[in-house]
């Protein structure tokens, strides 16, 4: 593992066609969209993505989904005891020593290194928390976004009994009519160095932005609705560029060729910062 070259900038562009790329559990999961009409995706979705694409790549991810587990595992605690070395050093409770728990977390696994985390479980005399070097902000729409909501209904009776609901009950789906969402993020030089987060790391990172959809076809997020467009990465030399992460990320500029763009050529993406690098882009449409 080679330590990393300098600190990372990023941004993704997604389109979404038909598709519900993050529903509110709190608002019916109809998509998420803020107050002045623009779609959102949490940082936890994102996030939750780019996990699933560490396991696809063949790393070993801690927080895992049920559905996802490579590991026969159901629980947080039951995947930490499951490092022989992290479950004798948490076992020695007062006395533990909370940075070698860091470090043998992090070497563990990719997502601890990466996002970080928090270690604390009902029982155990010592926690201790991760501070990760990768953050990730909430994706959000070019433009305003249009839910479409549709009725339907159930074509079977789940159980046979007076209670059960009936094969006519109706139910509501809701999706994106189309939206192109810009996903920010960097790497922290400074974090990665505490954490053991390599320039490996961040190549599985790039790879994993990239195909960041794949597997994850669902009958809100049916296969190919939503959709890796492109992606800029900047990896610059310095640890603390002059440039700052904000400043990058104000110098892109959006122009609809179309007054309402029904695909990502619709908009003209420009980027221009004086005194930065320049990105590498790669295109995916």
């Amino acid at each position: 593992m080679s330590d990393l070259k300098g600190k990372i900038d990023f941004t993704l562009f997604l389109s979404v066609e038909n598709a519900n790329p993050n529903g509110d559990p709190l608002n019916g999961n109809r998509p998420r969209v803020n107050l002045d009409g623009y779609g959102e995706i949490s940082d936890v979705c994102i996030k939750r993505k780019i996990r699933n694409r560490f396991q696809d790549l063949g790393e070993k991810v801690f927080v895992q989904s049920d559905d996802r587990s490579d590991d026969g595992l159901t629980s947080l605690k039951d995947r930490a005891d499951s490092s022989e070395e992290l479950k004798a050093e948490i076992g020695q409770g007062k006395r533990a020593n909370r940075d070698k728990c860091i470090s043998i977390a992090c070497r563990e696994w990719i997502d601890v290194r990466s996002f970080g985390q928090v270690f604390a479980f009902k029982g155990e005399e010592v926690s201790f928390g991760v501070r990760g070097p990768v953050s990730v902000h909430q994706a959000v729409s070019l433009s305003p976004v249009d839910v479409i909501s549709m009725q339907i209904t159930k074509s079977v009776n789940s159980e046979a009994n007076k209670e059960s609901k009936a094969s006519d009950t109706m139910g509501t789906k809701h999706r994106i009519g189309f939206g192109v969402y810009m996903v920010k993020g960097s790497v922290n030089v400074q974090l990665a160095e505490k954490t053991g987060f390599s320039q490996e790391d961040a190549d599985v990172l790039k790879e994993a932005l990239m195909t960041l959809f794949e597997n994850d076809a669902s009958s809100a997020r049916p296969e190919g609705s939503i959709e890796v467009c492109r992606l800029y990465w900047w990896q610059h030399e310095e640890k603390v560029p002059q440039v700052s992460s904000g400043k990058i990320q104000r110098g892109f500029k959006f122009i609809e060729k179309e007054p309402h763009p029904k695909k990502f050529e619709d908009y003209d993406i420009q980027w221009s910062v004086e005194g930065c690098m320049e990105p590498e882009v790669l295109e995916f449409v």
